[in-house]
């Protein structure tokens, strides 16, 4: 039995706009784009390997991208956010699982994970660090223009 070890890293660098159609927040595009050579983690050897053409191959592939096709609402603060995910060259489908924390006044935060299999986008690593993988969003929203959303209500 082989164990895994995570490897894990934060982006510094990437852009997302969430836009709505209308009041209805399922109307909704969600549009992420992160730039890949902007990763680090706490050690520099495990940096290297993350840039790696093994893993994120940034030198070939500098942005992971998600575009949302469709919004469902699953609770009274939590959507799934259905769209393409686009890791080195590879686009598939994906879905984000999204908290939305509403703090008023048009601003709040959201986090949402997108859950991936490396070897979907082929990624292989010389260390056993698992099958998948994940990008977690933890995001400031602040509304800057149009009406207030409306909600349908959950109990």
């Amino acid at each position: 039995m082989t164990s895994s070890s995570p490897l894990t890293g934060n982006f510094d660098k990437w852009n997302a706009t969430l836009t709505f159609a209308s009041r209805d927040p399922t109307s909704a595009v969600l549009q992420l784009e992160i730039q890949t050579a902007s990763v680090h983690s706490r050690n520099s050897k495990d940096d290297d390997e993350l840039k790696s053409k093994d893993l994120l191959n940034v030198a070939q592939d500098p942005v992971i991208s998600f575009k949302t096709n469709k919004v469902v609402q699953t609770g009274k603060t939590t959507y799934d956010i259905v769209g393409t995910f686009t890791m080195r060259g590879v686009s598939k489908p994906a879905t984000l699982n999204l908290v939305v924390a509403d703090q008023g006044g048009g601003s709040g935060y959201i986090q949402g994970t997108v859950p991936f299999d490396l070897k979907d986008y082929g990624m292989t690593s010389s260390r056993k660090i698992g099958e998948h993988g994940e990008v977690d969003l933890n995001l400031k929203a602040e509304q800057v223009s149009g009406p207030e959303l409306t909600r349908k209500r959950f109990r």
